[in-house]
C-alpha cells in the first residue's frame, strides 16, 4: 500500500485541541501516511508539537513548507476564516486537502477551491466528522435493514455548529433535502465567552423545517444555550419505531421493544479499544470498526481515521472521497437555506442554493473587511494574515 507524505497547517494552541487529535490518528495511521512537516504561526505551539510527535521539519510559512517539503496531501485546521485562501495555496503547489468543516465559509468559496482542485485532477475530502461515529454508523444501517419501516420525520437539536446535526439527519435517512423553512432571532443572554474569547450578551436562536424527498421532514432547532434541555439531540422517527440519540424502539404487537446502543471492546497491544457497536435485535444488528488494529478507539478518533483513510483512498485509487464536495456542499446549504429563509419572513428556500444568498454576501463583505481583500482572487496576498477564531461567520450569523 502506498504511503503519502502529509503535512498538517494550524497544530492547534491547546493540548485537547481537534488538531492535536488528528495528528495523534495520523501518527496510527502509519501504513497509509508520513507525518512529513508541520506549519503553524504560534512557535511555541509548532516546537511543542513537533517534539511530541517526533516531526523536524517545522515551519511558519506555509509556502515555504509546501515548496521545501512538497507533501502529497496537505490537512488545513487553521481557523475558519482562514481555511479556503490556505487551501488555494495548496492547489497551487499541485497538493491533495483536507479541510475542516464547514464547506467554506460561504459556498462561493467552497466552490472556488473545487474549481481550482478540479482543473488539476486533485482530491479534496472535507473533514466532517459526526455522521462517522460509530454510533451514527450503526443509525445508518439500523435505517438501511428497514427496521424503522417507511420514514416520516426526524427532530434535531443542536445548539452549536448545526451543520453538524443535519449532516447526522441527512446521512441516517439517506435522503436529499428539497428545500427549508427557517425562523432566526438574536436573544440577549447573561455575560459569556464567545469562540474567540471576548466578552459577548447576545446569542442567536434558530428553528425551522428541512423537508427531504419522499415527504420526510426535519424539525430543527438552534438553542440559545448548549446547557439547554434537549442539548445536542436527534431523532429518527418511522411507522415501525424510532431512533432517539443512542436507543431504538420498534413497534410490535401494540408494545414498545426498547433497544439501547451497545459498546463492544477489546484488548490490543494492552490497551482496551473499541471493536463494535451494536443493538440486540433479531436478529442483532453490529458496525464493526475497521480501526481497531491500529488502537484507534474514540468515536472522534474513528471518524478521524475515516476521513484520513478516505483521502488517502481517493489518492491511490483515483476514486471520490467518500464525503467530499457533494456531501460538505448540501450540508452546509441547509443551514444557509433556513437562516435565508429567516432573513426573508419564513420564505421556502430550495435545495439546492443556485446563487449566492444575502446571508453569504454578508459573510462575504465581512471577511473582506477583517483581512482587506477577496478570499479567493487576493489569495496568494493574503496568505501570510492572521486569521483568529472569531469568524465572520460568527460575527455575521453567530454560529461556529
Amino acid at each position: 500500500m502506498s504511503i503519502l507524505r502529509i503535512a498538517v497547517v494550524g497544530v492547534g494552541a491547546e493540548e485537547g485541541s481537534r488538531a492535536r487529535g488528528y495528528l495523534a490518528t495520523i501518527r496510527k495511521l502509519g501504513h497509509l501516511y508520513d507525518l512529513c512537516a508541520l506549519c503553524d504561526a504560534g512557535e511555541s505551539a509548532l516546537t511543542a508539537v513537533g517534539e511530541n510527535f517526533g516531526v523536524t521539519a517545522l515551519y511558519t510559512d506555509v509556502e515555504k513548507m509546501l515548496t521545501n517539503e512538497k507533501p502529497d496531501i496537505l490537512f488545513v485546521l487553521v481557523p475558519t476564516d482562514g481555511q479556503t485562501v490556505v487551501a488555494l495555496s495548496a492547489i497551487r503547489h499541485w497538493c491533495h486537502l483536507i479541510t475542516e468543516i464547514p464547506y467554506a465559509l460561504t459556498l462561493g468559496m467552497g466552490d472556488a477551491i473545487h474549481r481550482a482542485a478540479e482543473e488539476k485532477g486533485l482530491k479534496w475530502e472535507i473533514a466532517e466528522n459526526v455522521w462517522l461515529w460509530p454510533k451514527e454508523r450503526l443509525k445508518q444501517e439500523i435505517v438501511q435493514q428497514g427496521l424503522l419501516g417507511d420514514l416520516n420525520h426526524a427532530r434535531l437539536s443542536y445548539p452549536a455548529g448545526s451543520y453538524h446535526g443535519l449532516n447526522a439527519i441527512r446521512k441516517i435517512l439517506n435522503l436529499a433535502p428539497l428545500r427549508a423553512q427557517g425562523y432566526a432571532q438574536a436573544t440577549e443572554v447573561r455575560p459569556y465567552r464567545n469562540y474567540g474569547g471576548g466578552e459577548e450578551t447576545r446569542r442567536w436562536w434558530e428553528s425551522g423545517i428541512v423537508e427531504f424527498e419522499n415527504d420526510v421532514s426535519c424539525i430543527y432547532e438552534m438553542p440559545t444555550s448548549p446547557g439547554a434541555k434537549r442539548g445536542f439531540h436527534w431523532d429518527i422517527e418511522g411507522k415501525d419505531g424510532y431512533l432517539s440519540n443512542d436507543d431504538l424502539v420498534l413497534y410490535s404487537n401494540g408494545k414498545e421493544e426498547s433497544y439501547t446502543i451497545q459498546e463492544e471492546y477489546e484488548e490490543i497491544g494492552g490497551k482496551r479499544v473499541l471493536s463494535a457497536v451494536s443493538v440486540a435485535t433479531d436478529p442483532i444488528v453490529r458496525w464493526e470498526t475497521p480501526y481497531k488494529p491500529y488502537g484507534v478507539s474514540g468515536k472522534d478518533d474513528v471518524a478521524k481515521a475515516a476521513i484520513l483513510e478516505s483521502l488517502h483512498t481517493a489518492v491511490t485509487q483515483d476514486a471520490e472521497p467518500v464525503y467530499g464536495v457533494a456531501g460538505g456542499r448540501v450540508d452546509y446549504e441547509m443551514w444557509v437555506a433556513l437562516r435565508e429563509s429567516a432573513g426573508r419572513q419564513g420564505q421556502w428556500i430550495d435545495i439546492p442554493l443556485t446563487e449566492p444568498t444575502d446571508l453569504e454576501n454578508r459573510i462575504h463583505s465581512e471577511w473582506v473587511r477583517y483581512y482587506g481583500g477577496d478570499p479567493v482572487e487576493d489569495a496568494e496576498r493574503l496568505l501570510g494574515a492572521r486569521y483568529g477564531r472569531l469568524s465572520a461567520m460568527w460575527t455575521v450569523a453567530g454560529w461556529l
